[in-house]
Order: C-alpha cells, then structure tokens, then sequence
C-alpha cells in the first residue's frame, strides 16, 4: 500500500520524504489555510520534495470552474493531481481533466455508487472517507472492502486512496482489505512506528547495558 501524506506542512512532509516513508501528497483548502501560505506556492515547494502525485484541490463548485481551476494549477507541476469533489459537476469535471491526460482524484466520496461513478469517469483516485463515517456510527471500512469488491469485479483502474484517516488502526485495516492507498497527517504515520511492548523491552535492555559498564563508542 502506497502512503501519502496528508498535510501542507512542508517540514513535515520533508522529514518522512527524507525517511522514505510516503509516495505522495494531498492537499485540501483546510490545509491550506492552516499553512497560512499562497496554494500555488506552497503545492510547488511540496511538488519539488515529492516525486509522487500531489493532490491540490479546486474550489469552484460548477463544472467548468474546476476544469478551468485544474488546469491552472495543473501549470505548477507535471506531478499535480487534481482534486475535485464527487458531485455531478466534479464527475463531468474529472471526465474532462482526465480526457486532456491530467490525474484526477475525485474526494469526499461516501458511498459505493459514488465510487462507481468516478471509476466511470476515468479517476486515477477515489477518496472515501473512513473517519467521517466512523462518526456518524458507520463502518468506514466497509465502504472501502465494497469499493475493492467493485473495481477488482470489473478490472477498474481507479486507485483507492483511503482518506479521514484517524489513527494507526486505520492504516492497518485499510492494508488488510486492500487500500491501493491511504492518507494520513504526519502524527499518524509517525504513531504507526510506537508500541508500548517495545518501549518496555528498550527499557529492559538499558537497565541491563547499564549493569555491564561496558562503551560501545
């Protein structure tokens, strides 16, 4: 499963590129206003440290907004993959950009039809919404395990990018059900690496090292 980051931190996002750790970025307007940066700024610099795609999103609601939004920042980088929202207008959006050789993830995507339709409209990524689900008493990851059902039933190329992900958890099970991908902000993929266990095994180990008086360096 591939790991994309999903932040506008560019620290952030520096320090697991460097570990090897994702394959790309996604961006929403939230995101960006918690950057307190220029969009088209801030997406370059992430798109020079990231080979992988990098989603930056549209904000126009109608069809021909979008289109026109995503090619205007489609201009900052061959690596830009737009975002559109998965409404009427975001599918006749995404049918276009994808038409003209653009990546396209279409999100906010909340149900297995919806994925359906964006698979049919040529989408390189589907974002369902696993947190967001949870929260209103819904198994997130139930919609993705039907979503891969779908896609593996009829060959789909469309990548599934497991969004609103809120814990380590989430990484696991959407691994474990078949996620061609998964988002998450930088805090979650960094708790992916803790364990109580083995903390309490490293503690054991120090307090015996210490015992020995012995130097590696």
């Amino acid at each position: 499963m591939k790991f994309f980051v999903d932040t506008a931190d560019v620290d952030a996002i520096r320090e697991l590129n460097d570990l090897g750790m994702i394959d790309g970025v996604t961006t929403n307007p939230s995101l960006i206003m918690k950057s307190g940066r220029d969009i088209k700024e801030v997406t370059r610099e992430i798109c020079e440290m990231v080979a992988g795609p990098v989603s930056a999103e549209t904000v126009a609601l109608d069809s021909d907004g979008m289109i026109a939004e995503g090619r205007e920042l489609a201009k900052i980088a061959d690596n830009i993959t737009i975002k559109v929202p998965l409404t009427w207008d975001g599918l006749k959006a995404c049918k276009v950009l994808t038409d003209e050789g653009r990546m396209v993830n279409v999100t906010l995507c909340f149900s297995a039809n919806q994925a359906l339709l964006a698979a049919k409209a040529g989408a390189t990524f589907i974002s369902p919404f696993i947190g967001r689900l949870d929260d209103l008493n819904l198994d997130g990851m139930e919609l993705i395990g039907d979503i891969r059902t779908i896609y593996d039933n009829y060959a789909f190329e469309t990548q599934i990018l497991a969004a609103s992900i809120r814990s380590a958890n989430h990484m696991k099970d959407a691994a474990l059900i078949g996620a061609d991908v998964a988002t998450a902000p930088p805090a979650v993929i960094r708790a992916m690496a803790s364990h109580v266990m083995t903390d309490k095994g490293l503690d054991a180990f120090m307090a015996d090292w210490a015992k020995t008086g012995q130097k590696i360096l």
